[in-house]
């Protein structure tokens, strides 16, 4: 009897001590880091991620277990310098807690990490008697992290959120510039002359040439013989034939 009423004034002791804290914790301020807490049983659900040796990835949205609704509240109790968040993504920690219930003290395993949401790197891991000493030890590791490295953390995240711009379409190639052109035919008597537009070779008789629009000098030359010129207008898409006769030049 004496036993069960020492049991039921513990209780009540705990229940007083537990109401007391809930009433007396301040409020995290507004600028306190975002927590989001899991137990290592609910660790992949909902989506991909995982964890271990040191980075996690993924996204997911735990508190599966009636486990992990005890660590939020022990994490609440705790260290209500943070905040709770339900939303990984939104988060500027994740604590990975492994709570081992239904045993006496000394046989309980708990084990804590805590990683960086955007870098996914491990600030904490570590093996601990209590599920209260775990809470602490992930606690003083955030308060601790987010003192330094805070701006930088929620810089980061904002990064990583800002959507990506529309990729840029690509320049347009440049217009290629259509050049009207003309087809001349030249042959020559005797054939195998040299042919010369606007004083540039081209070829020798007979030969097709194309020459772009506008006025030009045709030149046909030829050893031995005098040299044969005309001039003319070619039209764009016209085709003209030029037939040389060449003229022996005398010799005293």
């Amino acid at each position: 009897m004496r036993i069960s009423l020492v049991l039921a004034v513990i209780v009540f002791s705990l229940a007083v001590v537990s109401l007391a804290q809930d009433k007396s914790a301040p409020a995290a301020p507004a600028d306190a880091a975002r927590v989001f807490i899991t137990d290592s049983q609910s660790w992949s659900v909902g989506g991909s991620s995982g964890g271990g040796g040191g980075a996690f990835g993924g996204a997911m949205a735990g508190g599966a277990r009636p486990q992990t609704a005890e660590i939020i509240k022990t994490f609440g109790e705790r260290c209500p310098e943070v905040k709770i968040n339900n939303r990984q993504d939104r988060a500027d920690y994740v604590v990975v807690l492994d709570h081992e219930g239904g045993k006496g003290l000394l046989a309980h395993k708990n084990k804590v990490a805590v990683f960086n949401r955007a870098s996914g790197d491990s600030i904490i891991s570590k093996s601990t008697v209590s599920l209260g000493g775990s809470v602490q030890e992930a606690c003083d590791a955030i308060k601790k992290d987010w003192t330094e490295h805070g701006a930088s953390i929620r810089a980061a995240a904002a990064a990583q959120e800002k959507p990506t711009p529309a990729a840029a379409a690509p320049a347009a190639a440049p217009a290629t510039a259509i050049v009207s052109t003309a087809k001349l035919q030249i042959d020559s008597t005797p054939s195998g002359a040299d042919i010369e537009v606007d004083g540039s070779f081209v070829g020798n008789t007979p030969s097709e040439v194309q020459v772009a629009e506008g006025d030009h000098t045709i030149v046909v030359k030829k050893s031995g013989f005098k040299n044969w010129e005309r001039k003319l207008r070619a039209s764009a898409g016209s085709s003209v034939h030029l037939g040389a006769e060449l003229e022996k030049v005398e010799t005293p």
